[in-house]
């Protein structure tokens, strides 16, 4: 499957920014099942200092703003032809041994809440990736899928116990479980072509772990199914913070909206 994406980020600043960086993760990983045609990166209002590929190979470009700017548009155009590997990735490469993806952090730091989640699984499963499957079945089912209760700064244990959230939550808590049950596992974030439209309010967001002779394998909590060729990896960490599209850092007074469009089409 052919897919164009058309995506800007803009920031709208209410007073001059004097000095802004931002860590830009927004070009697909070029792998097995995942050909970037093309892929193209445009700034308006600042430039690329360097790029450079991170602990997870993940493409970074580090940006900075034009100094006494009000605002700044990121646009992100390309093409990217995916087959269906019924979510599994293959084995595993990178610079970070397995093991590594088995640590927790600050927004996947397990608590009583998954540990209930976790015992309440059980152990009669006639494999590692059915077990998985209804992981995330359970998280699905314990937390609704709902917009404008968490940010990017809620960890997963918070999210468990409210009850709601969105991707980003339910990838935080698949990787959180996952990693108590002893599997390596790490947050995914990307774009999804969905079916019934072509402008999307964000990015999507899902979850990897990885299985014994199968390697990693993919899993969407929030729409319970495995990704397929609709999905484009562009960035892989321990959780949001490490596979964020864009995050960074400014200096100065004022705040700052941010504006997003972007189109997803076969």
């Amino acid at each position: 499957m052919l897919l164009k994406i058309n995506h800007e980020t803009r920031y709208v600043y209410d007073a001059p920014v004097q000095y802004a960086l931002q860590q830009v993760r927004l070009r697909p990983k070029q792998r097995p099942g995942q050909e970037i045609r093309n892929w193209g990166i445009e700034i308006d209002g600042g430039q690329v200092e360097l790029s450079f590929e991170d602990q997870h190979c993940n493409h970074v470009d580090l940006i900075s703003i034009e100094r006494g700017r009000t605002d700044i548009a990121i646009r992100c155009t390309g093409e990217v032809e995916n087959s269906d590997g019924s979510g599994i990735l293959g084995s595993h490469s990178g610079f970070a041994p397995l093991w590594y993806f088995k640590g927790a952090t600050d927004l996947t730091r397990p608590g009583s809440q998954t540990r209930k989640l976790v015992k309440a699984l059980g152990d009669d499963f006639e494999s590692d990736v059915a077990k998985l499957h209804a992981l995330s079945a359970a998280i699905i089912n314990k937390v609704a899928y709902q917009t404008g209760k968490t940010n990017a700064e809620t960890e997963a244990e918070t999210a468990l116990k409210a009850g709601e959230g969105v991707c980003q939550d339910h990838s935080h808590i698949f990787c959180t479980a996952a990693r108590l049950l002893g599997f390596p596992a790490r947050y995914v974030s990307g774009y999804l072509m969905m079916t019934d439209r072509v402008e999307q309010d964000a990015t999507h967001a899902w979850a990897e772990a990885h299985v014994e002779g199968l390697g990693w394998v993919g899993f969407d909590v929030s729409n319970g199914y495995s990704p397929d060729e609709r999905y484009v990896r562009i960035a892989t960490g321990l959780d949001y913070r490490e596979a964020s599209p864009i995050s960074g850092l400014r200096f100065g007074p004022g705040s700052e909206d941010m504006i997003v469009t972007l189109q997803v089409q076969q």
